[in-house]
């Protein structure tokens, strides 16, 4: 018997900080437990570099990852959608778990500012997983 792993999608308008760091540590912390995703609205043409900076200095390398479009499919595949700020733009599906991180954005901002966003994102992905049950 197959265990299905939880899914998880983050969502940002941009897909180029908070999702990103977020989708970084879930992925860092839960290794193979759970499938991760992340999407934004309108996705940017790059991830935030101070974001990239800002989860290197905790051991995480998101250099590789691109913003990516949000679909409806994506959201209906996931067991869990976390939004940041995309507002009306997030499609909605019944009986999905839905919850909305209200965080600063990162975009225009100093390493300083965007590492307490960054640690707050951290906290908030160790309590889903304990939620998860992962």
């Amino acid at each position: 018997m197959t265990v299905s792993r939880p899914q998880v999608l983050f969502v940002c308008v941009h897909n180029a900080g908070r999702s990103q760091m977020a989708a970084g540590f879930l992925g860092a912390l839960a290794g193979d437990a759970v499938v991760v995703r992340s999407a934004g609205s309108m996705p940017a043409e790059q991830i935030n570099p101070v974001a990239v900076e800002a989860m290197a200095e905790v051991g995480i390398d998101i250099r590789a990852e691109v913003p990516k479009l949000l679909t409806a499919e994506s959201v209906q595949e996931s067991d869990a959608v976390i939004t940041m700020g995309c507002g009306d733009a997030c499609p909605y599906f019944p009986g999905k778990r839905y919850e909305d991180w209200k965080l600063d954005d990162p975009a225009g901002r100093g390493i300083d500012a965007v590492r307490p966003i960054r640690d707050e994102i951290r906290a908030r992905v160790v309590t889903l997983l304990d939620e998860l049950g992962v």
